[in-house]
């Protein structure tokens, strides 16, 4: 028997996560560990009480035209690494790890990242590294 890696262990989790994406143009699921237990997950999707894309059945980004990586304001999904750290305090992320898996159409993304937005709050978080199907980087 051949034992899953820890960081693929992860990621399945992430994936799994992500499968409750609210979110009809991408589904990201992330997972927050330190000292191999997890912290804090998240999905993205609308804000608590708000409307989520798949209940109104349109995307307004997509609607309106809006390309991947452009005028993030302009979604009314919180980003998946965004929920996860807000479930967490920042002293149980000092020195953790992020685990983020994405879908696009319903397909496992290659080497998803996390925004420039997610990106300096990963860092703010005190979280040190951030991986994806591709490996691990340092924030």
């Amino acid at each position: 028997m051949q034992r899953i890696s820890k960081p693929n262990y992860y990621l399945s989790i992430a994936a799994e996560v992500a499968k409750r994406s609210t979110c009809l143009r991408r589904q990201y699921g992330a997972v927050i560990v330190k000292n191999d237990e997890i912290v804090a997950t998240g999905y993205n999707g609308a804000p608590r009480g708000d409307a989520n894309c798949c209940d109104v059945g349109e995307c307004w980004r997509d609607v309106n035209h809006i390309p991947h990586g452009e005028q993030y304001e302009k979604c009314v999904a919180v980003h998946a690494e965004c929920n996860a750290i807000i479930s967490a305090s920042r002293n149980e992320m000092l020195g953790s790890s992020l685990y983020l898996y994405g879908f696009e159409n319903g397909e496992p993304m290659d080497g998803p990242l996390p925004c420039l937005i997610c990106s300096r709050l990963i860092k703010n978080a005190g979280i040190a590294m951030v991986f994806n199907n591709r490996g691990g980087m340092p924030v």
